[in-house]
């Protein structure tokens, strides 16, 4: 087996791949660099493939999209890990209180920790600076505002689907969006 040469344009390799449990069950998301490893490993088939290809002096491997690992996994867990960047995943980077979608936001705990408000997903959302900077330590009723959209608890399949954009179409019917073809 050929180790194929990587020599292309790093965002290219960075591109979003679904990794698939043996039994098709989703698994996580990886780097097509990453799930090109786990290929040429032997640890993983490739499903579904991007248009591009990465070459090597005496191969092409088209970049995978999909995988699928040869042995189960042992993951019973389809909870989602709660941190900044998925709370502001699930959130669309839109700020919850103006709806405001450009520019940076922060997590803000709409019940503030100094009043028992918990680092949980049903309390945590995204606002813009100038939001959070008016909401301060009160409560949206307290400083006049309200919560546009209850912020809950996402599960993994949520999770996997906000990943599909018009490239990733072929992990539609692992993640329960259309009939498998």
């Amino acid at each position: 087996m050929n180790a194929i040469a990587i020599s292309l344009n790093g965002s290219i390799l960075n591109r979003a791949v679904l990794v698939l449990n043996s039994n098709y069950a989703p698994l996580h998301v990886c780097t097509t660099r990453r799930a090109i490893c786990l290929y040429y490993l032997d640890k993983a088939e490739i499903l579904e493939s991007y248009e591009e290809a990465a070459h090597s002096p005496s191969t092409t491997l088209s970049l995978p999209s999909v995988v699928k690992l040869n042995k189960i996994v042992h993951y019973n867990s389809m909870s989602v890990i709660l941190n900044r960047r998925n709370i502001v995943q699930r959130d669309h980077h839109t700020c919850q209180y103006c709806g405001k979608s450009s520019g940076p936001v922060t997590v803000d705990h709409i019940i503030p920790k100094e009043r028992g408000g918990l680092d949980s997903w049903e309390n945590l959302t995204t606002a813009c600076p100038s939001c959070n900077l008016i909401k301060g330590n009160r409560t949206p009723g307290e400083a006049g505002m309200q919560v546009k959209r209850q912020p809950v608890r996402p599960n993994r399949i949520h999770y996997f689907q906000q990943f599909v954009r018009h490239q990733q179409i072929g992990w539609r019917p692992y993640l329960f969006m259309e009939p498998l073809q």
